[in-house]
Order: C-alpha cells, then structure tokens, then sequence
C-alpha cells in the first residue's frame, strides 16, 4: 500500500474539474487507486488545546526558546 499527496493541478484537466481542493491524497491498495479530497485547515488557532490556545502568536520555535532559557536559569 502506498499513500502520498500531491497537488490536483497534477491531474487530468477531467479529474481536476471533479475535485473541488488543492491537494489530493492518492492511496493504491492491491491495485485499486483511490483519490481523496485534502482540506486544508483554515484556522489553526481553533484547533489548539491547552496552554497554547492561550497564546497563539507563539510559534513552536518561540515556546523551545523560552523552555531552553527557564532551565537555563534552573541550573
């Protein structure tokens, strides 16, 4: 079984007419091909849990720097 994405404009201009997203996922399993809609998410703010709902300026990048220096300061 192999699973991939890829862009629909890739596609057969009849294929791309039938898929309303960008992206595709293309999945074969025992010689069938499927082709699934890819949507995107729109606002990932919406979907944070927990502390970073919070704040969602911070960027994963930022939260390690910040964690970096408080056990910088620990020891």
């Amino acid at each position: 079984m192999t699973d991939s994405v890829m862009h629909t404009k890739s596609l057969p201009e009849v294929l791309f007419r039938l898929i309303p997203t960008e992206k595709v996922r293309v999945r074969e399993t025992n010689g069938v091909i499927q082709l699934t809609p890819v949507q995107e998410a729109t606002n990932c703010v919406a979907n944070l849990r927990g502390m970073f709902s919070a704040y969602p300026e911070m960027s994963v990048n930022e939260f390690l720097k910040r964690k970096h220096a408080d056990k910088d300061l620990e020891r």
